[in-house]
């Protein structure tokens, strides 16, 4: 099976004050194309460096990650990608419409193709009522849609998302396990940390659990979790 993401022995640290800290420790693991992956951690666990080495924002000390077999070092590799980041930052003096305009020319749409994807996915997260406005009044569960959206104008094979349910009521939570269920039915690949572990235990084919930088868990979830544990009691003895 090809795989969307390969990690491999990845090792990052930072400086603090005048100590280094190991934020990654070696992690190993892959993410299956088309499947659903949970990535799952305490704060502070590495989840959000390993999401940052995939797109390009942080450089590891050493190791490897590849994004559909291409190395993320290569600007080309993240052409296939989506993301929505943990706090949606966007220009509150825009409107949601002109947010989507925006995303989607940095990605080379123009023209009727533009307009055609900025409906699509406007309806998808269900901001279609709102899309005129500007975002600076959006709530926070719409600033979140709103960012789901931006991940999406491109119609990306993979999508990485840092806590996409943060923000929603029950409503909006729903939505996005319906989205990620029509995207996985559509060949996409969805790899995306929470600390909604009811929502990830609906929704993944697959866990990655790490802990103190390294990978405590990794497989299919009906595997990982034991028959008589549901995914909490599961994710609490393994972190500890």
């Amino acid at each position: 099976m090809t795989n969307a993401i390969r990690i491999e022995q990845l090792v990052v640290e930072y400086p603090v004050r005048r100590n280094v800290v190991r934020a990654l420790d070696g992690i190993d693991f892959s993410v299956p194309q088309g499947q659903v992956v949970g990535f799952l951690g305490p704060n502070g666990a590495g989840k959000t460096t390993a999401m940052h080495v995939l797109l390009g924002f942080v450089r590891a000390l050493s190791g490897n990650a590849f994004l559909f077999d291409q190395d993320v070092r290569d600007s080309i590799a993240r052409e296939r990608i989506g993301y929505l980041s943990d706090v949606t930052e966007t220009h509150r003096f825009l409107t949601g419409r002109e947010t989507l305009a925006f995303a989607g020319r940095l990605f080379g749409l123009k023209g009727r193709r533009l307009r055609q994807r900025i409906e699509t996915v406007l309806d998808r997260v269900a901001l279609e009522e709102v899309a005129d406005r500007r975002v600076g009044g959006y709530s926070r569960g719409m600033l979140q849609r709103l960012g789901l959206a931006q991940a999406l104008i491109n119609d990306p094979d993979l999508l990485i998302l840092d806590e996409p349910t943060s923000g929603l009521d029950p409503l909006g939570r729903m939505r996005i396990r319906q989205l990620i269920a029509d995207l996985r039915a559509a060949g996409k690949t969805v790899f995306f940390s929470s600390h909604e572990l009811s929502e990830v235990e609906r929704v993944c084919d697959r866990l990655v659990i790490v802990a103190r930088g390294r990978v405590v868990a990794e497989g299919p979830q009906s595997s990982v979790v034991p028959p008589d544990e549901n995914l909490e009691t599961f994710f609490l003895r393994v972190i500890a």
